[in-house]
């Protein structure tokens, strides 16, 4: 089994002004854990793991294109950020900018090359060049079609799958988002088709942003029932969120029988994040990550793709989550220590 691990430096040039709770360090820092732990392979050293696993190879994200973008994104609303780009003082909050997703310099470039390393890591898992693969640096699910949403400038997911499954007509592709914030954009772009099934399971828009997500959101027309919420309430944990991922979305995924399942792995579900109120702990986190890889390995031949997302304890709990995942999707033990020169870059981060 081959997994990779889509990502390249430049990822990091997402970040919003000093003191702004979405940090890149979630995901450097976590790539760096990676490295730390001898699961990345390198040039000229041995491609397996100490014990033994292949190294997951590292993929470099490119830009995704204007054509790529307008899948799903209105072409006003790109044009939009384009120029905020150029001088973040044009930003509108008639396209979202403003307030919680503030734009800053470079941000197209930034936000294209989040949604590229998405579409290369789908790519590369439906074109059999690798079975799984992990883009950390996506999972931004609530961008709209014309705006901005929830520190997210463009979705990389619906983008993905929307271009997946246009260039394969027939492809089912199954969308499992695990982040403490509904994944309205993703389910919002598929919301009335039924050849890609969204679930999520989030904690209860009553409580928290985005405010949507009810149990009663099933889809539309062609859709409905090819979307699910589990919404949870504060401070729900690991046996809940095991639950959830057992008894409603498992069988549902049974059920739709998908080719490929895109699972959203945001960290912000922990018990100390600062911006939710559930209460999952790391190995919670991580054992629902093994239901969904089980899930890929039951129904489709282990094809999965996994993404980033929230997570707002960037320097300490959700790289470990994180580079514990990919050890998941590789099949990996995962390491008892965290090494000592990561411990010391992630406290004087």
């Amino acid at each position: 089994m081959s997994v990779a691990l889509v990502y390249g430096e430049r990822l990091a040039e997402y970040r919003f002004a000093h003191g702004h709770p979405m940090r890149p360090e979630r995901f450097s820092l976590a790539v760096e854990l990676m490295r730390g732990w001898g699961l990345l392979a390198r040039r000229g050293d041995p491609d397996v793991t100490a014990d033994g696993i292949e190294c997951a190879r590292v993929l470099e994200p490119y830009s995704a294109s204007d054509a790529d973008l307008l899948l799903f994104h209105d072409g006003a609303y790109i044009a939009h950020v384009k120029a905020a780009s150029e001088d973040p003082a044009v930003a509108s909050m008639r396209f979202g900018l403003g307030a919680d997703t503030p734009a800053f310099a470079g941000m197209h470039e930034a936000a294209a090359l989040a949604v590229g390393g998405t579409i290369l890591a789908l790519d590369a898992v439906l074109d059999e060049s690798v079975t799984r693969a992990f883009a950390p640096a996506g999972g931004l699910h609530h961008g709209q079609r014309d705006r901005a949403s929830g520190f997210c400038v463009y979705n990389d997911c619906a983008v993905a799958i929307e271009r997946a499954t246009r260039l394969r007509p027939g492809l089912r592709v199954a969308y499992v988002d695990i982040d403490a914030h509904h994944g309205d954009g993703v389910e919002a772009a598929f919301y009335e088709r039924d050849d890609v099934f969204t679930a999520s399971i989030h904690e209860s828009g009553r409580f928290l942003f985005p405010g949507t997500g009810a149990a009663t959101d099933t889809g539309a027309g062609k859709g409905v029932g090819f979307a699910l919420n589990v919404p949870l309430s504060p401070g729900a944990g690991d046996d809940d969120l095991a639950r959830a991922l057992t008894d409603r979305v498992v069988p549902a995924l049974r059920d739709f029988a998908p080719d490929v399942i895109v699972a959203q792995l945001g960290g912000d579900s922990h018990e100390g994040d600062p911006l939710t109120h559930l209460a999952v702990t790391i190995p919670g986190f991580i054992e629902a990550v093994r239901t969904v890889v089980a899930c890929a390995e039951e129904l489709c031949d282990g094809r999965i793709v996994a993404v980033g997302g929230g997570g707002y304890q960037p320097y300490s709990v959700v790289p470990q989550m994180w580079a514990s995942a990919l050890c998941v999707l590789m099949g990996a033990r995962i390491p008892d220590e965290l090494p000592r020169e990561w411990l010391e870059r992630a406290s004087a981060t």
